[in-house]
């Protein structure tokens, strides 16, 4: 997913296990470059920490994961294709631009999740929304639908205040020209299996 080297590089600092996979070959080896970095001597001797990070599509059954064998399931997903990932990766999602197509992938994406969390565990997933001709889309709790709808119950709705980002004096130009405010928003969801 988008950010998953950082949360790489927060679980090997924080001493804890991780599997994390994308379908980005690119995101992958940055991930393994950035974590080759040594900890403190004093401490990195008592921790055991295992870390495995490899190219593979999340909708998919992952054959090395068993099932109810994960504590904690966090992803940032894109989009739908608001923000590219990539122009040439097979599987991208980034690159439907069809809303509900996306939600019927990000679906697989949550049978798989409820699949591999164990009972009473969380799944975090970070989502946006977006506009489609001028149109307000509730892309997040489009999102979050697949989400309950696969199993999972929704424990919290995170809002997360988005400010100064790269391209927010472009969108303000645009919504004073086209009357539409501004996505300021990104939504945390907190999904747990019972």
């Amino acid at each position: 997913m988008i950010w998953g080297w950082t949360t790489a590089i927060e679980a090997k600092l924080l001493n804890r296990n991780l599997i994390w996979y994308d379908i980005n070959s690119q995101a992958i080896e940055l991930s393994k470059n950035l974590l080759n970095f040594e900890l403190d001597s004093e401490t990195s001797s008592e921790w055991q920490t295992k870390i495995e990070i490899y190219q593979f599509d999340a909708r998919r059954k992952n054959p090395k994961i068993a099932d109810e064998s994960i504590d904690f399931v966090l992803m940032h997903p894109p989009y739908a294709d608001i923000i590219k990932y990539s122009d040439w990766i097979e599987g991208d999602l980034s690159q439907i631009n069809d809303i509900d197509k996306f939600c019927d992938e990000i679906e697989k994406v949550a049978k798989e999740s409820f699949r591999v969390l164990k009972p009473w565990k969380f799944c975090a997933v970070f989502m946006w929304d977006t506009r489609r001709n001028k149109m307000y889309i509730p892309l997040a709790f489009k999102v979050m639908e697949r989400f309950l709808k696969v199993g999972f119950a929704l424990k919290e709705d995170i809002i997360k205040v988005q400010h100064n980002c790269k391209a927010t004096g472009f969108w303000v130009n645009k919504s004073k020209e086209y009357n539409f405010l501004l996505i300021m928003h990104e939504h945390l969801f907190i999904f747990k299996k019972s």
